[in-house]
């Protein structure tokens, strides 16, 4: 019974939660809409286009990753008050 009302309770959807969600989304969507990179022109050193653009999202899957977790971790100390 000694639960805040629910009128004071902090939004579940935020602002820095779905840039969180855009970030771990956005690599499916890129990966999943084929028709977007099923091609072998623009070549880069020789590499079609196909292989290229999957390695690159491999790298900026990693850097969107770590982006949303950092965010996460902010968010957290923020809704704990600050804490730690």
């Amino acid at each position: 019974m000694s639960e805040a009302p629910e009128a004071s309770r902090e939004p579940v959807v935020t602002p820095v939660r779905v840039v969180i969600a855009l970030c771990l989304i956005a690599p499916f969507v890129a990966m999943l809409w084929v028709g977007s990179y099923a091609k072998a022109d623009p070549a880069f050193i020789g590499i079609p286009f196909f292989y290229w653009y999957q390695m690159a999202w491999v790298l900026l899957s990693t850097a969107l990753t770590m982006i949303a977790y950092k965010l996460w971790q902010r968010d957290q100390r923020a809704r704990r008050g600050g804490t730690k």
